[in-house]
């Protein structure tokens, strides 16, 4: 009997060494298959397009479109992949940015290779992943942003929206717990939960976890 069908990451990166480096240590890994590689974020666009991996691999600074950019136009499709940033540059202002589009993860090429290979596995079970110095980014924009006020209000409106299940699931979605542990404190099935986590896209306007989290930690109901 065959096991499950291996997760299919798309590796995106400017440089054909970095591209060959982690192909090399993803192949040998069991679960994981690089289907492909693209050079810039155009060509991701393609590739994602004609190979459909569960996973993107995603650098920022590349030519002709960066990957903050392909990132945002890959999630307007039916279907988008997982998005892992991973980068060189740790600076504040591109992993909110980052998060922003729509990127599932961000990690700095530096990350020891266990490590992003776990993220590709939680990215791909519908988990976020972000790097220690990434947390704490976010964590000082929640504490910091000027416009505090107006992203409490704003959340706190969408929320409203929500039914009290959906709203027991997006606070233990804030809280950083998975499926599987939401579904175990709410004595739920990891079906409903994810049933749950879908509506709470579409009403959060969220198209990733991190974003559902985000809304929570603004409405500052925790």
């Amino acid at each position: 009997m065959s096991g499950p069908a291996p997760t299919r990451v798309l590796v995106v990166d400017d440089d054909g060494v970095v591209r060959a480096g982690l192909r090399l240590m993803l192949d040998g890994n069991d679960g994981l298959r690089v289907v492909g590689e693209a050079g810039d974020g155009q060509q991701a666009l393609v590739e994602a397009d004609r190979l459909r991996p569960h996973v993107v691999l995603m650098d920022i600074r590349m030519p002709r479109m960066d990957g903050l950019k392909a990132t945002r136009a890959l999630m307007v499709g039916p279907e988008p992949p997982r998005v892992i940033v991973l980068t060189t540059f740790d600076a504040d202002a591109l992993v909110l940015e980052a998060l922003g589009a729509g990127a599932d993860g961000f990690l700095l090429k530096d990350t020891p290779p266990t490590d992003i290979v776990s993220a590709i596995r939680r990215v791909a079970d519908g988990e976020p992943m972000l790097s220690p110095s990434a947390t704490r980014t976010v964590l000082a924009r929640l504490r910091n942003d000027d416009d505090d006020r107006v992203h409490m209000r704003d959340a706190r409106r969408r929320l409203a929206t929500l039914t009290d299940r959906e709203r027991d699931v997006a606070l233990a979605v804030g809280r950083g717990l998975s499926n599987g542990e939401i579904a175990r404190e709410l004595h739920l099935s990891v079906a409903t939960v994810k049933g749950h986590v879908v509506q709470l896209f579409h009403k959060l306007e969220a198209v990733n976890r991190v974003q559902v989290a985000l809304r929570v930690h603004d409405a500052r109901l925790q």
